[in-house]
């Protein structure tokens, strides 16, 4: 029998500001190449766990393993040096730049050594030059990944809402996460825009990356996702393949039955 090794694991994590427990005792794992729902009532907890996981807030305890490696969410720049990458509901672009320009900035993470540091800038030594070259090459192939590739030097701002969205999931993967955590990514999408989001989210995966999706939308949760946790008052309350997560009593009682939205 082979046991696969979640690609993030997470153990009994709660957060609590002042007299609110807004995450209380959450464990759950996510393996390679899936994407996973996270989904609950508004107040659910779900954002603040995205949060904890994507390092905008520290955990008062539990641990988190990703890729089988303990690893202390304390800081967002440490958690994408770590590995994961994430999206925000309100979109955070830079507006002023181009649409390559934006993708070039997360690829930067991934830029080591002296020619590619503030030495190499001023000077403009010809490393620096084809280190400069190669992540605008790989901006560029990751614009043409997302759909975007004829709005390369385009603006940011005056691209349309789903061309943003997809410029935020083009920037998060020019970072080579083993795990891009989306907040929302549909939030605002039309039908059109949301179907293109979802054929993008299908290539991603089956091009082996694995995805952990926060989404208002439930019929787009259940139809891409393999695993879902639902979240209620900061617990978990079921977690399970879309179908047992849709039957259990639980989860219609708290969610699915009382025709809330969540958030």
């Amino acid at each position: 029998m082979t046991v696969t090794t979640a690609l993030l694991r997470i153990n009994a994590v709660s957060k609590r500001f002042g007299g609110l427990q807004a995450v209380n005792n959450v464990s759950l794992e996510i393996g390679p190449g899936s994407i996973y729902g996270l989904i609950g009532p508004n107040g659910a907890g779900k954002t603040t766990l995205f949060n904890l996981i994507t390092g905008l807030y520290p955990a008062d305890r539990g641990e988190f393993l990703l890729d089988g490696v303990a690893y202390e969410p304390s800081s967002v720049h440490r958690v994408t040096e770590a590995g994961i990458a994430r999206t925000f509901q309100n979109i955070r672009l830079f507006p002023d730049l181009s649409a390559i320009e934006n993708v070039m900035v997360g690829r930067h993470v991934r830029t080591h050594g002296l020619h590619s540091g503030i030495i190499g800038a001023v000077l403009r030594t010809p490393a620096f030059k084809r280190i400069e070259q190669d992540i605008r090459d790989h901006a560029q192939q990751l614009l043409e990944y997302v759909g975007l590739g004829s709005r390369s030097v385009q603006i940011a701002r005056t691209l349309s809402y789903g061309d943003q969205r997809r410029l935020e999931i083009a920037r998060a993967l020019a970072t080579e996460p083993k795990l891009l955590a989306l907040d929302e990514p549909a939030a605002g999408m039309n039908a059109t825009e949301k179907n293109t989001l979802r054929g993008l989210l299908e290539r991603i995966q089956s091009d082996g990356k694995t995805i952990l999706l926060i989404e208002h939308d439930v019929r787009l949760v259940m139809g891409l996702c393999g695993q879902v946790t639902v979240l209620d008052h900061g617990e978990v309350i079921a977690c399970g393949s879309p179908t047992e997560v849709q039957r259990n009593p639980a989860v219609i009682e708290a969610y699915l039955g009382t025709g809330a939205t969540h958030g």
